[in-house]
């Protein structure tokens, strides 16, 4: 190991961490030791880790999460980890916070959600939570209140990022009222950049307007394993990683995430962001978790899909009482057509929706 040591470089590659996939084929993101121990440390930085936190880690260690804004982000700061389960199961989540005095919970908005909605979820004690992570994709503005208000975790954190870029780029911070930690994904970690440009010309566009987001500095992966050409396709030459992801800075400068450009629907000529409709059905009384999505139409090129997961089985929901409710603050044209009532979403090893 010591002569293998020296041998070495901060910015050799450490591990090809492949991505979720949640649209397309996982690619091989090649990280390096500078990439990922840097960007762990910045995210406990961050979150205000010391010796004393207890950090509950039921995201996989082969995922960026679990390894990077868990372990590392964790082990730089000599606090401690706790591993509730051999896979996540909500219960025993719940059972290792309670019973180990956990300060900080790790969670994609699908555990938070499982947790919450357990019929026993009032009978753990996690008075001991102040912080954690809900992260891996759009985070629910419903979802976010509960978490902070029944279980505890005042000082909860959103992290935005790619497995191309460590994961991290930006983060809410401790302080940060309930509408930046609801509304934003925070703002940029230091010795990082990002900006917002017109995704046609490239040109940065002013604070509120929408584009494409991209991130520069310590987290940009090498590239893609042995694919140098669609490396190029998303890292330019200025080193610039375009995320493919559609956000407005705000004039304090949080971010906002408006979109994904690969998951935009386009019904009759209109862009439609499925997370705008998402974040809308979260407040349905009946929804416990919702995803949208474009499926095929002769007449329109692409229509409209809600997937529900409901509150309770037993208490049905119909299109048309769905569609009654969208119409109170919805345009007509951003209306589920379709309604599919699903006990369970199909999932990515990591715990995002693959919404393919």
């Amino acid at each position: 190991l010591a002569a293998c040591e020296k041998t070495l470089t901060a910015d050799d590659p450490v591990n090809i961490q492949y991505t979720s996939g949640t649209t397309g084929f996982p690619k091989g993101a090649t990280l390096s030791h500078h990439n990922i121990l840097n960007n762990g440390y910045w995210v406990g930085e961050t979150l205000g880790y010391t010796e004393h936190d207890r950090v509950c880690l039921p995201v996989p260690f082969y995922h960026c999460f679990g390894m990077v804004m868990g372990n590392l982000g964790i082990t730089t700061h000599g606090a401690c980890i706790v591993i509730p389960a051999p896979s996540f199961e909500p219960a025993a989540t719940l059972r290792a916070v309670q019973d180990e005095r956990c300060t900080s919970l790790y969670g994609v908005p699908t555990m938070f959600i499982a947790e919450l909605n357990l019929p026993d979820f009032a009978d753990y004690d996690l008075s001991s939570l102040r912080t954690g992570i809900m992260a891996g994709s759009p985070c629910p503005e419903e979802v976010m209140k509960r978490v902070v208000s029944e279980m505890h975790m005042a000082e909860v954190s959103i992290c935005y990022g790619m497995t191309e870029t460590s994961p991290v780029s930006t983060q809410t911070r401790r302080d940060d009222d309930l509408v930046h930690r609801t509304a934003t994904v925070g703002r940029v970690l230091p010795h990082i950049e990002v900006k917002v440009v017109d995704p046609t010309s490239g040109a940065t566009v002013p604070r509120g307007t929408p584009g494409e987001l991209c991130t520069r500095g310590y987290g940009v992966m090498l590239g893609y394993w042995e694919d140098p050409e669609r490396t190029a396709e998303v890292i330019d030459r200025a080193r610039w990683m375009h995320t493919g992801d559609l956000a407005v800075m705000n004039d304090d400068g949080y971010v906002r995430i408006v979109g994904r450009s690969k998951d935009m629907i386009i019904r009759g000529g209109e862009n439609v962001y499925p997370r705008e409709i998402e974040e809308f059905l979260y407040s349905h009384p009946k929804i416990a978790d919702v995803q949208v999505v474009g499926v095929p139409d002769e007449k329109y090129g692409e229509e409209i899909a809600a997937c529900v997961i409901l509150r309770d089985p037993a208490d049905p929901l119909t299109r048309d009482e769905l569609a009654r409710y969208c119409r109170s603050r919805l345009a007509h044209y951003k209306v589920p057509r379709y309604l599919e009532v699903t006990d369970a979403f199909p999932m990515t090893v990591s715990g995002k929706v693959r919404k393919v």
